[in-house]
């Protein structure tokens, strides 16, 4: 049995404290609310109220051999970002490195949003990473604290590169339903893969050999195509489409548009290769439920 502490323990992290848990390791989720404390506990494992970017609210925390920082900045902007992915996390790996008895191992879930634009080609763990907006630049120098810091206090310390997440409470049919849909890829990994890849990244003795593993599913996808697959599932029309250029026209943020030039093609290369099992290796696969209940409920949502 392991002690795990997943700081941040929200979308992924509860998933991914439930499996551990029903492992037999003794985890502990860390949240800064008592809405989110009470998540903690219905999810069936230990909870613990803490703030990463609080240096003594981290003391109580119990001991651990794992640490997972799933922490999230609430959508806001790159200097909120920055207080919990930089300085929240060296909060976080000094706190738990001074300790007596440090972790074996620390996880920190990124964005893929750090590569930048690759002009629709492939990326991978080797690719240079060249993040395009203020929020990206601060994911990756988060990454550095992860495994560069990391390592200075003594702890093995790993990067789990998330593509865009769905699945429970995340489908956003309507998004894709209703249109217009803007040219692009779409690289996607299912909530339970993301906890899944997490939980393979602490555990498995091949895995634990690498500091970085893109966490993506088995086939990027044009947005098009996505969309119209998904209508034709769900049983109505078509959404109408839009170029880049188009969407460009439009009053957007200098955030917004470079988000809308990115463009990139995830590979999954290195964890198949390492033997990971995909729960939902496709957004096919993935989509399923939220289609049928779509369907189910005649349309509503």
């Amino acid at each position: 049995m392991a002690r795990a502490v997943i700081v941040g323990c929200g979308y992924v992290g509860l998933e991914l404290g439930r499996r551990l848990a029903a492992d037999g390791h003794d985890v502990t989720g860390v949240r800064r609310s008592e809405d989110g404390l009470a998540a903690v506990e219905s999810a069936g494992f230990n909870a613990a109220r803490a703030d990463a970017t609080d240096p003594d609210s981290l003391s109580s925390l119990p001991d651990a051999d794992w640490v997972v920082f799933a922490a999230s900045s609430g959508g806001r902007g790159a200097e909120a970002a920055r207080r919990v992915y930089v300085d929240g996390l060296r909060n976080v790996v000094e706190e738990f490195g001074d300790r007596e008895s440090p972790p074996e191992r620390l996880v920190y879930t990124s964005s893929t949003g750090v590569y930048g634009d690759h002009g629709g080609d492939w990326v991978d763990e080797e690719t240079p990473l060249d993040p395009t907006t203020e929020k990206t630049r601060v994911l990756a120098e988060a990454e550095r604290v992860a495994v560069e810091a990391a390592a200075g206090a003594g702890i093995d310390g790993a990067v789990a590169r998330f593509a865009g997440l769905y699945g429970p409470d995340r489908y956003r049919l309507d998004r894709y339903l209703s249109g217009p849909v803007t040219e692009g890829y779409l690289n996607m990994v299912h909530r339970d893969d993301a906890a899944g890849a997490v939980r393979f990244l602490l555990t498995d003795e091949g895995a634990r050999e690498t500091d970085t593993l893109l966490v993506v599913d088995d086939e990027p996808v044009d947005k098009w195509s996505f969309a119209d697959w998904l209508a034709d599932e769900c049983g109505v029309p078509r959404p109408d489409k839009r170029t880049k250029e188009a969407r460009l026209d439009d009053d957007l943020s200098e955030a917004a548009r470079r988000r809308i030039l990115t463009s990139k093609r995830c590979s999954n290369d290195r964890l198949r290769g390492l033997g990971y099992d995909f729960a939902y290796p496709t957004f096919r696969e993935g989509y399923r439920a939220a289609i049928d209940d779509y369907r189910a409920d005649g349309g509503a949502g």
